[in-house]
């Protein structure tokens, strides 16, 4: 038995495969890339239990987890005049020429000379990002993508940059609900960060909760593991309380040190040092 795991082009998700093998080694994993068509597509058709997806999706039938954002960034030729500051206003690429669906970036397309007068172009044939890629390096357009995918597409005669005035994309986890189990619990945990000893199941949770329904103590607490049991008093426990009590109360019978003598009621005046004034060898 293994459990898979699909994950879109752009995400990396080496670091949780690396816990679950730490923590499972019993379940072997089965790893995969998708392409954007194919990220919830792998779940229906039941070749991926959980998939590492770039919102939005359609998310019938399915729980969704948001893990975190990808910035948007421009890329286009190396020699591009453009992009040659550190950040790129979206508005700088308004003369430019998308070689994507303008659909794909809305915030381009709502401000886009070629859009705008008409003069937009056919897209060529592009079967993939790598020969997009190649369009874009020949200077024929710019692609504004995830930082994700342009870095697992970068190419020495291209160059990115983060763009202003385009939304972050999220990237998230999705499995159908319904088929729910504990391997996707534990892994749920795992992009989570929770640590092993406080992995959760809703196996756990469910007959906590149960249990309360019906008046009872929960056999298990919220995080699925059974109660801790209570602490056995040590032997020293005893002898520490009595050291308490004697410190407590020799601290309250101490006299307090004074620093000054009393002269008349209500007044007081410095201790007078009866060796003031006499010389050396009186």
């Amino acid at each position: 038995m293994s459990f898979s795991i699909a994950f879109v082009a752009g995400v990396t998700p080496t670091k949780w495969t690396r816990i679950w093998g730490d923590r499972r080694p019993d379940v072997p994993l089965t790893v995969f890339r998708t392409e954007t068509a194919e990220q919830i597509t792998v779940l229906h058709d039941g070749r991926a239990e959980v998939s590492l997806v770039r919102l939005p999706i359609n998310e019938t039938n399915l729980s969704v987890i948001n893990l975190y954002s990808e910035i948007p960034v421009v890329v286009a030729s190396k020699d591009h005049a453009t992009l040659q500051a550190e950040t790129v206003l979206l508005a700088d690429l308004a003369a430019e020429h998308l070689l994507q669906d303008p659909d794909d970036v809305p915030e381009w397309r709502d401000l886009a000379d070629e859009v705008r007068d008409g003069t937009r172009r056919p897209l060529p044939l592009m079967r993939d990002l790598d020969e997009t890629m190649e369009l874009v390096a020949a200077g024929v357009g710019i692609i504004i993508v995830p930082h994700g995918v342009a870095r697992l597409y970068g190419r020495k005669d291209v160059v990115s940059r983060p763009v202003t005035g385009v939304a972050d994309t999220q990237i998230a986890l999705a499995w159908i609900t319904r088929e729910t189990t504990a391997d996707i619990e534990e892994f749920i945990g795992i992009v989570r960060g929770r640590s092993k000893a406080s992995s959760r199941t809703d196996a756990g949770a469910a007959a906590a909760a149960d249990a309360a329904a019906d008046g009872e103590q929960p056999e298990v607490r919220s995080d699925g593991r059974p109660p801790k049991p209570p602490r056995k008093p040590k032997k020293t426990d005893k002898a520490k309380a009595a050291a308490k009590v004697i410190r407590v109360a020799a601290a309250k019978a101490k006299p307090a040190v004074r620093k000054r003598t009393e002269s008349a009621p209500g007044r007081t005046r410095p201790t007078k040092n009866p060796n003031k004034g006499k010389g050396r060898g009186h």
